[in-house]
């Protein structure tokens, strides 16, 4: 690799999950503290950093496919940095198969990204896959611009070990971030202009830390403090495990009036079988149980979850019992994928490996379920007059799109500005949104 002039401009590509996301926006801060400026739409840019994700499927070719789509006509390429899972799980590996990628830097040491370009501009490739104790959060700049609704991790890694999951290596062991940074981050987001801010982390649940008083608290007691934010409208969090559920969060979401009545929780099968063969340490039965406390504590919440078809050894009537469990929860919204073998993972070596095509089949089957589900959800809705968080321009003019209470995206007609919470009365639904009318202000 030759010396290189320093990039003035940059593009920041992310991947996969809300967590990937956030991240994303913490490398772009790093690189506007170097003076880079974001490339203007339509534009190269000198400096391109894919941020990867390594749970969908084919993640690994998908990477390589990119690298190559940023070659220029003339042959040259952008300076290149592979970021994210991917970049932790291949390391040395894309440097080899890639060389016109400078840089790879694992999830846990992008702090580090703006000394790797110096070396990059110096004709130096580097690799960092290091996994310190969040330690990048103490470098990271403070957060100066963010749009309404704003993310904060709060919590990393996962010590789940589920069979079909690479985080716990690519993300490392369960981390919680202080008390007091959280809070002080939170404060910088809402003066910057966020009205709601959403909770992440691997097991976001799994968050403990000591609060302003020196107590243990969960992850209720920090959301209960950041409540106490004059300005802050609203709070989620995303993604928790079942077992990590306390009675603590549960209550919160009848007590705390800005924690919104939504739950993801994700639960990948409705077999006790498969979920003991993935490791996920919970039963249909339990999990259950954890939801019909939810809805006693909190009886609006719109409830939301994670499935995985095809994981090797799943029957068809396994699979039916997945449908079962759809349809007796009565989802507002879910995501679901093929199961697709991680390098690495237990799961990736186990026996009755299923054929894509019964996968496939089977997805179709279970999306059919979970779009009658949600629009039974949505439907439910109708009437309603509820909050709505104005995030983003409608395609008709005078059109505006936010979400509920309930995470669902509504559309509106009316005067109105990106950042305003609005009075909406739900009129119309459809399985991916509703139709809405201001109410007069």
């Amino acid at each position: 690799m030759r010396p290189t002039s320093p990039p003035k401009t940059y593009r920041v590509k992310s991947f996969g999950c809300q967590m990937n996301v956030y991240d994303g926006e913490r490398m772009a801060e790093l690189l506007d503290a170097q003076g880079i400026v974001p490339a203007a739409d339509g534009d190269d840019a000198d400096l391109v950093v894919l941020n990867t994700c390594h749970i969908r499927e084919k993640a690994v070719d998908r990477v390589y496919s990119d690298i190559g789509r940023l070659r220029r006509d003339d042959g040259s390429s952008p300076l290149i940095a592979v970021a994210g899972c991917v970049a932790q799980a291949e390391g040395d590996e894309i440097m080899r198969r890639v060389p016109a990628v400078s840089m790879v830097v694992g999830p846990q040491a992008y702090h580090r990204l703006p000394g790797m370009l110096d070396e990059a501009v110096a004709g130096r490739r580097s690799v960092d896959t290091d996994m310190p104790a969040a330690t990048k959060f103490d470098v990271l700049p403070a957060r100066r611009k963010v749009a309404a609704s704003a993310f904060l991790t709060v919590q990393e890694g996962c010590d789940k070990f589920c069979t079909y999951c690479v985080v716990p290596y690519t993300r490392g062991s369960e981390i919680s971030r202080p008390f007091a940074d959280l809070i002080a981050e939170a404060e910088r987001l809402v003066g910057a202009g966020a009205k709601e801010i959403t909770l992440l982390g691997q097991n976001v649940n799994a968050w403990t830390g000591e609060d302003a008083k020196g107590r243990g608290v969960g992850l209720d007691g920090l959301i209960r403090s950041l409540a106490q934010i004059a300005d802050l409208r609203r709070i989620r969090y995303t993604t928790s495990h079942p077992n990590d559920m306390t009675e603590g969060l549960l209550i919160a979401h009848a007590e705390v009036e800005k924690l919104m009545p939504f739950l993801h929780l994700p639960v990948q099968s409705g077999s006790d079988r498969v979920l003991k063969a993935m490791n996920r340490s919970h039963s249909v039965a339990s999990y259950l149980k954890v939801l019909g406390r939810a809805r006693a504590i909190r009886p609006d919440i719109a409830l939301s979850g994670d499935f995985i078809v095809g994981f090797p050894g799943e029957t068809e009537a396994e699979f039916a019992e997945t449908i079962a469990l759809v349809e007796q929860v009565g989802y507002a919204q879910c995501f679901s994928f093929k199961y697709s073998p991680r390098p690495g993972t237990p799961a990736a070596t186990m026996d009755s490996q299923i054929a894509l095509e019964v996968m496939d089949e089977r997805l179709q089957r279970l999306q059919a379920a979970l779009q009658k589900s949600s629009l039974a959800f949505n439907q439910t809705s109708v009437g309603r007059t509820c909050e709505v968080l104005v995030d983003r321009l409608g395609r008709r003019e005078g059109q505006w799109l936010g979400k509920s209470p309930w995470l669902q995206s509504v559309h509106f007609m009316g005067e109105a500005a990106i950042g305003d919470v609005v009075s909406v009365e739900l009129t119309e639904a459809g399985p991916n949104s509703l139709a809405g009318r201001l109410i007069a202000r």
